[in-house]
């Protein structure tokens, strides 16, 4: 009995070893397993069909390649080559898997690998089948359960045929951008395909399959596990019935901007675990019912335009472990809800609006890993609920109204390599002592009233690589850094003093280090510097006391750019020779004199010299990218761009100098030029009138010159145009309605010039959709308001409450914006009665000014509509008709003038509740009755109603009557009634009166009629009482009426 139970273990060990050589090692070449050779030669006919792609075209999304067709040699075993495997009873190729291989060439119906008609695994993923088709020959895979032909570039139709793969249990087709489905294919293919549990068709072109005709399709299938319709150009309202699938575990829909509906109700319950509906359009709230996917783990909304709160059962769901909700417009507050038994690790709220306080139940979050509540607003202080989240890797506050001190517990946290409070209103000194840190990467505190000393540790942290504390209060001397892995170093807009310490110059690793705007002093030999080899942005400009000897011999062989303004610097540094790769010089605000020389012009592409003391320039660089020479004592012609050979020219800005003569033609034909700023000079002549068909202009800036002659159509070319300021010169010509297919046009300047004519009526179709600024006072328009234009005026009508300027980047970095390698758009405005010189222009100053036209008329109720308006005026023009009550909607308006016209009627009591506006001139017209009170209107001087005869009230020294309040606020007063103001009854009445008396006087005097004599006292005594009477009450009558007016 023993032996015999010895016999039976080494017989069941042998069988085991057996089933493991048979089935466990099926590739191994020792093993002469069964093949057959017309599938050898198909797959090495199909190998030589294809080549394969260099290592620099490989996916992203592949690891590096295997090569796995370097093993297929002729004359050996295709079962024993890597990609293939084939069945161990028959021999048969049943799976082949070349995903990521390489390869490149195009797939034919006659290709060799339909013949391998017993496979059940195609992989053939993330290769280069350019001009391939799915056509039928891939129906003849009949024993196929998995295809994946994803992102390999296959094309057109895909054949009807593929329904009869219905063995398939997993395709994918993703990131095939034109592949195109059919409705009926689709339906087929799902109704066949009963086994079906994965289906990927993310970037395949289903734009001709109705979404209605999707939740039909799909309800038909109850072994689907995975679907993925990503990025199919699906259009419609999304049903909920694709989310009540019985076995559905993940569902992505993300990415088709053509649903754009509400998120669905939905009362099924399911088992999903995974949902992407992101970028996607979806509007309104997230809907309450999202709370029954008990299940979820992952859920993506971000990229929509969902408003309202959080639900807060969302935030409870015990399995949520990701949840992506940014980029919505999502408000109200983070409900206080989280549960201690939470699952969290993601948690992605950043970019939409909400507010409030953070809550406290954020300590439960013990899970965390990333956290990000960036761009919303956020207030009060950062509560201390860190120190159970021992996971956090990465946390993002910034750009919040935060205030307070960084809490305690955040410097505690051992495994954070990402720390993000910019742009709050963080106070207080940092620690001067932490116990975390160990792992941090990146910490970003700038923009913020953090003051104090900056503490060691933040020099000295082993792993730091970007260290940005720009724009705060920090003030001391800066101690030894030690962090020699740092590669950013941001310190600028503080208070920092003293020498810069000598240990920055051994920061091997430093690529950006910038300084500006301290009060850094001492003296640095600039040679120190390029010790730092990898040095790439270096800016030392605003710090006055700092001495900079460039004496020494010194290379700097990867700056790109460098910023030495408002150093005082009397001499141009001595850099020929030394920047071999810079990019962006910066010698701004200093006190640089003479002619600019030759050399210096040759150093960088892109150069600053604005606010120095120059006087002329004899030569320009061809390699230019962009010159700044504003603000400077230029004198004579632009004869040294005579020629204009600067193919590579982007920005010429040569404003405020005493350039003259006439603009250069060839400066019309520039293509790569998109600033030109040659304001406040004193050029002469005409336009250039040739802008070319290619034109990139951006900003056009002649103002303040001696220009004459006509608008050239031309200019029409420069269709990337946003900014055209031709104030303050003598161009004479019609309104340039000709600009409106400019429709990117934000700022119209053309003021005090001769232009003339009508601009109301004019044939526009769609006028200026995206102009704030619109300003031609100072010409000769006649005729009405243009009601139309202001119609058309879709930019002024949203106010979405932004605030940037309008800018350009010179250099090739996001820098701070408080760098000077921005070239910004800068022009004067008039506003509350003060002319003002915006040296940027803020994208939120939506302004109007028409004054000193001949335009006659009533305002348009229209104007009301534009919502994000700052200033109005209309003033000194010839306008008549009430004041518009539509003016109390303009919310945002902060100046107003109506002065000089002939407007008439009452001031609308509905202006009291513009709480913005500062200033209101309705000086010099013919306004009567009480001016309102409360809110603004208690803070208007006298000025701001003289010359109207008919006002009276505060801040007046005519008081108001009982009998002027009734009358002068009653409807007799309105021209909408009657069709007239109350000058011509004023006129009337008065020399009806008069005329009545003379008249009286004669009759009385002659005795006749003597029945009307008689009538009135029948002798002469009291005939002549009578008269006394009647001519004081009538000239009391015309004292009120003078008064009045």
């Amino acid at each position: 009995m023993h032996l015999s139970s010895k016999i039976k273990s080494s017989m069941e060990l042998l069988l085991l070893c057996l089933n493991l050589l048979l089935f466990h090692f099926p590739f191994s070449s020792s093993f002469n397993f069964l093949y057959h050779h017309e599938e050898r030669i198909a797959l090495l006919q199909f190998k030589s069909s294809l080549t394969t792609m260099d290592m620099d075209s490989y996916y992203y999304s592949c690891d590096e390649p295997l090569q796995k067709t370097t093993t297929w040699k002729n004359n050996t075993n295709c079962c024993s080559w890597h990609g293939v495997t084939c069945d161990t009873s028959s021999g048969y190729v049943i799976h082949l898997n070349l995903g990521c291989e390489g390869l490149k060439g195009v797939i034919h119906p006659n290709n060799t690998i339909f013949r391998l008609t017993h496979l059940q695994t195609l992989n053939i993923s993330y290769n280069d089948f350019s001009n391939s088709y799915f056509h039928s020959k891939f129906s003849g895979f009949m024993s196929l359960t998995h295809l994946d032909l994803s992102n390999s570039y296959f094309r057109g139709e895909i054949s009807p045929q593929i329904s009869h793969l219905s063995k398939l249990t997993s395709l994918r087709l993703s990131e095939n951008y034109e592949l195109v489905w059919k409705e009926t294919t689709l339906k087929r293919f799902v109704q066949n395909a009963t086994n079906l549990r994965e289906l990927f068709l993310y970037g395949t072109d289903m734009s001709t399959i109705r979404t209605n005709s999707i939740d039909l399709i799909f309800n038909q299938s109850s072994s689907l596990v995975t679907l993925n319709l990503g990025s199919t150009k699906l259009i419609g309202n999304f049903k909920n019935n694709i989310l009540c699938l019985p076995g559905i575990q993940e569902l992505d829909m993300s990415s088709n901007n053509g649903l754009e509906t509400q998120l669905p109700e939905f009362s099924c319950s399911i088992s999903l675990k995974i949902l992407d509906l992101s970028e996607c359009q979806f509007q309104g709230t997230i809907p309450l019912s999202f709370s029954n996917l008990t299940h979820l783990t992952s859920i993506s909304l971000f990229n929509n335009l969902l408003n309202g709160s959080i639900p807060p059962p969302l935030l409870t769901l015990p399995p949520l472990t990701f949840l992506y909700l940014y980029n919505n417009k999502l408000s109200g507050q983070i409900p206080n809800v989280f549960p201690l038994s939470n699952k969290f690790q993601e948690l992605f709220l950043r970019n939409n609006k909400i507010g409030g306080e953070l809550p406290t139940s954020l300590s439960n979050l013990q899970h965390l890993i990333r956290f990000d509540l960036s761009y919303n607003s956020f207030s009060g202080q950062i509560p201390n609920v860190f120190s159970g989240m021992a996971k956090l890797q990465e946390l993002n506050l910034g750009s919040n109204n935060l205030q307070g001190q960084i809490p305690s517990s955040l410097f505690n946290l051992t495994q954070l390599d990402t720390l993000d409070c910019s742009f709050n209103k963080l106070e207080g000194p940092l620690p001067k002592k932490i116990t975390g840190f160990q792992k941090l990467i990146e910490l970003t505190l700038e923009n913020n009233l953090i003051h104090g000393t900056i503490p060691s540790w933040c020099l000295s942290l082993f792993s730091m690589v970007n260290l940005d504390l720009s724009n705060n209060r920090l003030t001391g001397h800066i101690s030894a850094i030690s962090s020699h892995s740092l590669e950013v170093l941001y310190l600028w807009g503080n208070k920092l003093q003293g020498n810069i310490p000598e240990s920055i110059f051994n920061l091997a690793n430093l690529t950006q280090l910038f300084l500006s705007s301290n009060n850094f002093s001492g003296f640095v030999n600039f040679q120190l510097f390029s010790n730092l080899q990898n040095l790439e942005y270096l800016y030392l400009s605003d710090n006055s006391q700092l001495s900079l000897n460039f004496e020494s011999n010194f290379n700097f062989s990867r700056l790109r750019e460098l910023g030495l303004s408002s150093l005082s610097l009397t001499g141009i540094p001595k850099l020929s020779g030394k920047l071999s790769n810079l990019s962006y010089l910066d010698l701004s605000n200093n006190k640089l004199n003479g002619t600019v020389p030759n050399w210096l012009l040759e150093t960088s592409t892109s150069l600053n010299l604005s606010q120095n003391l120059f006087t002329s320039i004899d030569h320009f660089s061809k390699k230019l990218d962009s010159i700044d020479l504003s603000f400077n004592l230029l004198a004579g012609d632009l004869s040294f761009l005579s020629d204009c050979n600067m193919s590579s020219l982007r920005i010429l800005n040569l404003a405020n100098n005493n350039l003259t003569g006439t603009i250069p033609q060839c400066l019309a034909n520039l293509s790569s030029l998109l600033i030109l700023d040659l304001q406040m000079n004193n050029f002469l002549g005409t336009l250039p009138n040739n802008f070319s068909k290619d034109c990139s202009l951006e900003t056009l800036n002649l103002n303040d010159n001696q220009l004459e002659g006509h608008l050239p159509i031309s200019l029409s070319n420069c269709k990337n145009l946003e900014v055209l300021n031709l104030g303050n010169n003598k161009i004479q010509d019609y309104f340039p309605y000709w600009l409106q297919t400019i429709d990117v046009l934000k700022v119209l300047i053309l003021k005090d010039n001769k232009f003339h004519g009508s601009i109301a009526n004019l044939n526009i179709n769609n006028p200026f959709p995206n102009l704030i600024i619109f300003y031609i006072a100072g010409n000769n328009f006649s005729g009405m308001l243009p009601k139309d234009l202001f119609k058309n005026f879709v930019a002024m009508r949203s106010y979405n409450g932004r605030f940037h300027y309008m800018s350009i980047l010179l250099g090739g970095i996001d820098r701070p914006i408080s760098q000077l390698s921005m070239y910004y758009d800068y022009v004067s405005l008039a506003t509350k009665g003060i002319q003002l010189k915006f040296v940027k222009i803020p994208t939120i100053f939506v302004s109007i000014d028409l004054s000193r036209n001949k335009f006659e008329g009533e305002i348009p109720n229209v104007i009301g509509e534009l919502h994000g308006l700052i200033g109005l005026n209309l003033s000194h023009n010839r306008l008549t008709g009430p004041i518009p009550q539509s003016i109390a909607n303009l919310k945002n308006l902060e100046s107003l003038d109506l002065s000089s016209n002939r407007l008439s009627g009452v001031i609308p009591l509905e202006l009291t509740n513009l709480i913005y506006l500062g200033t209101m001139n309705l000086s010099n017209n013919h306004l009567v009755g009480e001016i309102p009170k409360g809110k603004q209107f208690d803070t208007f001087s006298n000025g701001f109603y003289e010359g109207n005869l008919g006002l009276c009230g505060f801040p007046l020294t005519m008081k108001c009557g009982p009998e002027k309040k009734s009358s002068l606020s009653s409807k007799f007063w309105s021209e909408d009634k009657f069709g007239f103001g109350w000058e011509p009854v004023a006129i009337g009445y008065g020399c009806g009166v008069v005329f009545g008396i003379g008249l009286g006087s004669c009759m009385f005097l002659m005795g006749r009629p003597r029945w009307l004599v008689v009538l009135f006292g029948g002798y002469p005594k009291r005939r002549v009482k009578r008269r006394t009477r009647v001519r004081s009450t009538h000239a009391s009558t015309m004292n009120q009426m003078i008064q009045m007016s």
